[in-house]
């Protein structure tokens, strides 16, 4: 990623992050993604605190995804954090994107989230 795409990636997410803001009713479902991997993190912001997180260089996860493309890398980490949320008790989250387009792997993520029983 360039700079100047980086920076604009930060002016994005900044924008999005004037308005999201989890709670610990409502935490905040963070998407990171680099040029190899994703990871995602389900934070309440009151308090600054990680409730759940995942990504695919997770060892569980990692022995699963040898050998799969990015966006299938996605929908399991969009999977194992659904999972690991509801195990921390949450069951509400808001959607925080990171400043990157919603398709592609952060829209696989949220689906399979979605489908695992996450509510945004």
């Amino acid at each position: 990623m360039t700079v100047k795409s980086q920076q604009a990636r930060d002016r994005r997410h900044l924008r999005l992050r004037k308005k999201v803001m989890g709670t610990n009713v409502r935490p905040r479902l963070n998407v990171f993604r680099s040029d190899k991997h994703i990871y995602a993190q389900v934070i309440d912001d009151t308090t600054g605190r990680t409730l759940a997180s995942a990504s695919d260089i997770d060892a569980v996860l990692k022995s699963e995804s040898d050998g799969t493309t990015k966006s299938d890398r996605a929908k399991l980490v969009g999977k194992a954090i659904a999972q690991r949320a509801l195990d921390a008790g949450v069951k509400l989250v808001v959607f925080d994107r990171g400043g990157y387009r919603y398709h592609g792997r952060v829209k696989a993520l949220a689906d399979a989230a979605r489908e695992a029983g996450l509510e945004f």
